[in-house]
């Protein structure tokens, strides 16, 4: 889409903004990215680039600003970062001690928000929804009472709605018929056995089993860790904008919202970025989500990451996030 004249000085913009948090002029760009330019040539470039979406120009300020379109771009064919290494993960490791998996959850989210100065973010590990006894009660119709008992004595109610209209005696059938076929069993397992053994069992009993055990996947007790919102304070993109603040803060406080960020990037190899507004459950255009998925034992079981504002050091936050996904999988898998 660019020729390379273009891509540098995109690139040299970009990295010039995240450095410096200005407007970055014609006469700055001719002579930070090295090419014998002239000035109108160079105000035609960005002229260009300012069509494409990939800059913009602030009103009080004759110079560009990157889009959030256009650290896409820079982030997805410009940005090279290199791992930390052995000397740089070592002075991290002892924060990271696998005494107790909640310390462990709780000091990866206050180092990623002290090592980024933004906020740092962690999914508690998923732990499996097994239950030892399953009963449902009537409460209304198509509405029931799904009370799911675990082997630790652990008790969850919920409530489902049904697409018809069960009797007391109908739900103690399910409730038998799960109780004694699958008790001790995950949920998921659970679902995957129902999936397989559905067209044997009586169609009307069969929804109402999958739709409780739909429910009780749901309700999988994960917590997210976040540490350092009030970082977002001192980032001067934000200072004067109290109602973006206010909006940013809205965000943490919907926890489940960034659980549904964090699970699509568990399901990712290695960092994911997600840029302005790209993500969906953070849509701001002023916020940008570095992240990456952690293992126990070779098998994901959460995610962790760094928000902050779009004007990031995504090489840096890269790094940061890669070393203490692997210190983190590294401290919970140990015996």
């Amino acid at each position: 889409m660019l020729d390379e004249r273009a891509r540098k000085l995109l690139k040299t913009l970009v990295e010039r903004y995240i450095a410096e948090g200005q407007p970055v002029g014609s006469r700055t760009l001719s002579r930070a990215s090295g090419l014998e330019l002239s000035p109108a040539t160079i105000r035609n470039v960005m002229a260009d680039l300012e069509d494409l979406g990939l800059i913009a120009s602030p009103h009080t300020s004759a110079g560009r600003i990157p889009t959030a379109r256009g650290y896409r771009l820079f982030v997805d064919t410009m940005l090279t970062a290199e791992p930390l290494d052995a000397n740089a993960a070592e002075q991290f490791e002892p924060q990271l001690q696998p005494d107790q998996p909640q310390r462990v959850i709780a000091n990866a989210a206050n180092l990623l928000s002290s090592l980024s100065r933004f906020v740092g973010v962690v999914t508690a590990p998923r732990k499996a929804s097994v239950f030892h006894h399953i009963e449902f009660m009537r409460l209304s119709e198509r509405r029931v009472l799904v009370i799911m008992v675990a082997p630790d004595g652990d008790v969850q109610n919920r409530v489902i709605f049904t697409a018809q209209d069960y009797t007391q005696a109908q739900l103690v059938e399910a409730s038998n018929y799960l109780t004694q076929h699958y008790a001790g069993l995950a949920i998921e397992e659970v679902r995957e056995r129902l999936a397989r053994e559905v067209d044997a069992l009586r169609g009307e009993i069969a929804a109402l089993m999958q739709a409780a055990v739909q429910a009780g996947a749901q309700d999988s007790h994960e917590q997210v860790v976040i540490a350092g919102e009030r970082n977002l304070l001192t980032v001067r993109d934000f200072a004067s904008d109290m109602e973006s603040l206010r909006r940013l803060f809205d965000v943490f406080e919907q926890k489940t919202q960034l659980m549904r960020l964090l699970e699509v990037s568990s399901r990712a190899d290695g960092v994911r970025i997600f840029i302005g507004g790209e993500s969906h459950v953070v849509p701001f255009e002023e916020l940008s989500v570095v992240s990456a998925p952690y293992e126990v034992n070779g098998q994901v079981v959460g995610t962790l990451g760094v928000i902050g504002p779009t004007r990031m050091a995504y090489d840096r936050m890269i790094q940061i996030v890669d070393i203490t996904s692997r210190l983190v999988s590294n401290a919970l898998s140990q015996k």
